[in-house]
């Protein structure tokens, strides 16, 4: 008998949890929600050896619907929480989910210590460039002149550039995909969890209820339509001349390295220090 992506689904979910979920309608991460569970499923990972670590936000929800080993940490420190899941027991598959006011702002300098250590676990970076769940104040992500809560005549800062930031920093796998891009965006998911070391996965997701009424976007569709004519394939954006990109910009992977994770490399010197003192 063939099973289906909903019953694929409902394999992973906890159904003691009320549902529908508590995510506005639009809003991308129900589909970054159904992503994971089936990159989980396609890589044939036990729910008991997964660990979901998110942090606070509308993207923090995720971690209890899903029935893997969950923990809702406190604003900003996901990734402190899982660097210590991964040191105590390297074996589990840990994925870090956090939105991009949670990764980039106050857990911003845990983001660029967990790349440079390059320690096993995979950052989930749900950017809808706002602080979706506590007001739609601006966040790190919020593209300059946007209009938001704490920016009612624009935004007058530069955003951050998620991918060059975890790419500069030293993570070893960096790729970023959309939620209208869903197959790619498995793919890029399914390669973020299986490879070792740090990996870190930008996720395009719309929040029309904080950032896309506030702006242009007079519907969750209108929010969609534009990711589709905007997000390109960064072999194809490399080809298009910088005063010809407008609002494109680009999605894949960015940064493949092969590097052995924080986790390994402790665990190999403390063999190796057992075995200078003749221990077993």
């Amino acid at each position: 008998m063939t099973i289906t992506g909903n019953e694929i689904i409902h394999q992973y979910l906890r159904h003691n949890k009320k549902f529908p979920h508590v995510l506005c309608a639009g809003c991308g991460h129900g589909i970054v929600l159904g992503t994971l569970i089936r990159s989980v499923h396609q890589l044939g990972l036990p729910k008991d050896d997964v660990v979901i670590v998110a942090g606070i936000g509308c993207s923090g929800r995720l971690a209890v619907y899903v029935d893997f080993n969950t923990i809702h940490t406190t604003h900003g420190r996901a990734l402190t929480f899982a660097t210590g899941v991964k040191m105590a027991n390297p074996k589990l598959k840990v994925i870090c989910i956090m939105g991009d006011g949670d990764a980039l702002s106050i857990g911003g300098n845990h983001m660029i210590h967990a790349a440079r250590r390059n320690i096993g676990v995979t950052a989930l970076v749900l950017n809808n460039n706002i602080y979706g769940m506590t007001g739609g104040q601006s966040s790190p992500a919020t593209p300059m002149g946007s209009v938001s809560m704490t920016a009612p005549f624009g935004q007058l800062e530069k955003n951050f550039d998620t991918v060059a930031l975890a790419s500069g920093a030293g993570a070893n796998y960096v790729a970023r995909g959309t939620v209208f891009h869903v197959r790619k965006l498995e793919k890029l998911m399914v390669k973020a969890i299986e490879r070792p070391g740090f990996n870190m996965l930008e996720i395009i997701t719309p929040c029309h209820t904080q950032f896309g009424r506030k702006n242009k976007y007079k519907t969750p569709v209108d929010m969609y339509k534009w990711i589709k004519s905007n997000a390109v394939d960064i072999e194809r954006f490399n080809e298009i001349d910088e005063g010809k990109r407008g609002e494109k910009f680009p999605i894949g992977t960015f940064v493949e390295r092969d590097l052995s994770g924080l986790e390994e490399r402790y665990y190999k010197l403390k063999a190796e220090m057992r075995k200078a003192r003749g221990e077993k």
